[in-house]
């Protein structure tokens, strides 16, 4: 396995995959990597001949009252659970390397964007469709797989790639839950033991949901009430929307459609924002 920093370097490693005719594969990250992240390594060396992984913490991406000072940044352990994936290059430039210092060209993405997470961290899918655009480009690759977890981001990358007609396959992978339920994120590592026991009111939360659903109730608005009504038996957690939303607009959707419409919530349970969703068939 490779580590390269630029993106003359990166290039230059690919070259000779290309020639060969090899397909690449590429997982976006921001490092801090746990089996959730290997999980989608995997399942792109099951897509393609070489996998890059982009380890790079976007501070574009991040509000002025967000975490990106913090944010854990664990190379070592990284480069190892890159190199147990199956990973063939890691791709790690610094961020004077990869924005110009006048950097003035930014990706937006619409309404896709603008409800759920958009509503209240502006700005923060202007910084990922950016830094994803930049990494397709540095990249070139024929596959990149994302986390089911983070849907709105997946709408967000989908539309971009439809709408800038970038020759590349876009793969969802399932979302990788922590034993008790808990959908695995690097920001986990916030949270203290009993927030973590606390915690699995979430999925349980969306799973009532999705029984809801199998039982045969349609109406979106008596769902949420139900869920939120179940999720007020965790009073530390401090919701910011429950919404059910179409998976490809992320429009509100009245009534369930069998396959297009996902459960979301987000919100704080101590100091740590969680997010999670559940696809609901």
């Amino acid at each position: 396995m490779q580590v390269v920093r630029t993106i003359p370097e990166l290039q230059k490693a690919l070259a000779p995959k290309r020639h060969q005719g090899l397909s690449i594969g590429l997982v976006p990250t921001m490092g801090c990597l746990h089996s959730g992240h290997q999980a989608l390594i995997k399942r792109a060396k099951k897509e393609s001949a070489v996998v890059v992984v982009s380890i790079f913490v976007n501070p574009t991406q991040f509000g002025p009252n967000e975490d990106f000072a913090r944010y854990p940044r664990t190379f070592a352990a990284d480069e190892q659970a890159c190199r147990e994936s199956g990973a063939d290059i890691i791709f790690a430039p610094s961020t004077e390397d990869f924005y110009a210092s006048d950097a003035s060209t930014w990706v937006n993405v619409g309404y896709v964007s603008e409800g759920l997470c958009g509503k209240f961290r502006p700005g923060h899918f202007q910084g990922v469709a950016t830094v994803v655009t930049m990494l397709f480009n540095a990249v070139q690759p024929q596959i990149t797989v994302f986390g089911q977890k983070d849907l709105q981001q997946l709408a967000v990358i989908r539309r971009l790639v439809r709408d800038l007609h970038f020759p590349i396959k876009i793969i969802a992978h399932e979302t990788v839950r922590e034993p008790n339920g808990v959908a695995m994120s690097s920001r986990n590592r916030y949270l203290s033991e009993i927030e973590k026991t606390k915690a699995e009111a979430i999925p349980k939360a969306l799973k009532l949901a999705q029984s809801l659903v199998e039982k045969g109730e349609s109406d979106a608005h008596r769902i949420l009430i139900a869920v939120r009504e179940n999720l007020s038996s965790l009073p530390d957690f401090q919701i910011q929307y429950i919404e059910i939303v179409n998976c490809e607009t992320m429009a509100p959707c009245p009534t369930i459609e069998r396959g297009e419409c996902a459960i979301a919530v987000a919100g704080y349970l101590g100091k740590t924002r969680l997010i999670d969703n559940l696809i609901l068939r």
